[in-house]
């Protein structure tokens, strides 16, 4: 990729916003904490997973000040934007359009112009993967796309989408390492497994695999630029 600096943006959001009688009070959002067996504070927990994942990958990380898709609410009527598991992989919220402006200022802010943004392809339409693409894209700086796993193993036609659009993709070869490395950042975040697979061991298989088929990491052109 080059020598200018690389910097990974990822639809972690900032969950520490909201007090926890607030977020007790939101069905999804009790739906989703059961599943993860959280704690009292779940937003903490899960951000807590966010850093150890880096922290195995060597990364450094930055959160910001936006509270994750299953708090956030219309500022307007006040109701849960994202209220049931669907809408999760759906249309974003029309008063998103907000989150989306104050998250480009935020990264304005912090990115220098010369760097690299690698950045969601947002396959599976998570809509906080939407929101974080659509904030990258806003700042018009020079980005590769890489595809969001595990949703990339539902999502094939959608990738071929793009590929039939014009956009091109080139292979990153990973070291055994670097997948070990991959896989143990992944198993740091204890409370999504149960989402995606049966256990940490099926999750390494599958993570092992789609490495093995890919021949590393793709990472994929906009045909624009």
């Amino acid at each position: 990729m080059g020598t200018s600096p690389c910097w990974y943006a990822g639809e972690y959001l900032d969950r520490l916003r909201r007090n926890a009688s607030t977020r007790k009070s939101l069905p999804i959002a009790q739906t989703l904490h059961a599943r993860w067996e959280a704690g009292r504070n779940a937003p903490a927990e899960r951000r807590f997973e966010d850093i150890n994942a880096c922290h195995r990958l060597g990364a450094s990380y930055r959160h910001f000040d936006l509270a994750d898709c299953i708090y956030r609410r219309d500022p307007q009527s006040n109701e849960v934007m994202y209220a049931s598991e669907q809408a999760l992989n759906g249309p974003l919220h029309p008063d998103d359009g907000q989150a989306v402006r104050d998250l480009q200022m935020e990264f304005q802010r912090l990115l220098p112009a010369e760097i690299t943004i690698v950045c969601p392809l947002a396959l599976g339409n998570h809509v906080d993967h939407q929101l974080t693409r659509l904030a990258v894209e806003a700042l018009g700086l020079k980005c590769l796309y890489y595809a969001d796993f595990p949703y990339v193993l539902h999502s094939m036609a959608q990738l071929d989408s793009f590929e039939s659009n014009g956009w091109e993709s080139q292979i990153y070869t990973i070291s055994d390492e670097g997948l070990v490395a991959w896989q143990d950042s992944i198993n740091a975040y204890t409370s999504q497994i149960s989402t995606f697979w049966a256990n940490a061991a099926e999750m390494r298989q599958v993570v092992g695999q789609y490495m093995l088929e890919n021949g590393g990491i793709r990472l994929w052109r906009h045909p624009a630029s």
